[in-house]
């Protein structure tokens, strides 16, 4: 039902009064000129393809917005950390960093008379000067664990091998075979 200019309607018919004025004067029907209301307010989904309408639902909130969540510039640290992880680079650089502090995770005095040689499947290997120095090291092995795993967690340390100086060994060691061992074969 269309509704006159001085028609007797409620509050509701005003917004409607102008749009049927607009559908009578151009000389088209009521439901056309909802029609044309709904798309004026709503947009015009047809002229939109099915991808646009996909990206638009999926798009984040403030994502092309200047000054919106996600669009701060990160400190350099943040962006290292985050290539770091992404790589895998965590734990190489977290083991060479053990090795190379360390005097600060022994101390000056003790870092002076032992030094980290390697780490061979989560085995850090400690080389000393002396066998009093090892001795003393494996008695503060869990010490040295603990602070190892606190400050470095992604190197993935799981126990520490003290070992005294180099002296040439037969019986004991990776490449040892049974036996007497060299013996004079002269005479």
């Amino acid at each position: 039902m269309m509704n006159d200019k001085g028609g007797s309607g409620s509050s509701d018919d005003n917004n409607t009064d102008e749009d049927d004025d607009f559908a009578a004067d151009s000389g088209r029907d009521e439901h056309v000129a909802v029609y044309l209301r709904f798309r004026k307010v709503f947009g015009d989904a047809s002229t939109r393809s099915a991808t646009a309408r996909k990206r638009k639902k999926n798009k984040k909130e403030g994502a092309s917005v200047p000054f919106a969540d996600g669009r701060d510039p990160h400190g350099l640290g943040d962006v290292i950390d985050g290539l770091t992880s992404k790589m895998g680079w965590t734990s190489p650089l977290a083991r060479s960093g053990l090795l190379s502090s360390w005097s600060e995770i022994v101390g000056v005095e003790t870092a002076e008379h032992s030094s980290p040689q390697g780490i061979e499947e989560g085995v850090l290997i400690i080389s000393c000067d002396s066998t009093a120095w090892a001795t003393q090291l494996r008695l503060m092995r869990s010490q040295i664990t603990t602070t190892i795993a606190t400050r470095f967690p992604d190197a993935g340390i799981e126990s520490v091998r003290f070992e005294g100086p180099n002296a040439p060994s037969w019986k004991r060691g990776p490449r040892s075979i049974p036996g007497r061992g060299p013996r004079d074969t002269y005479g």
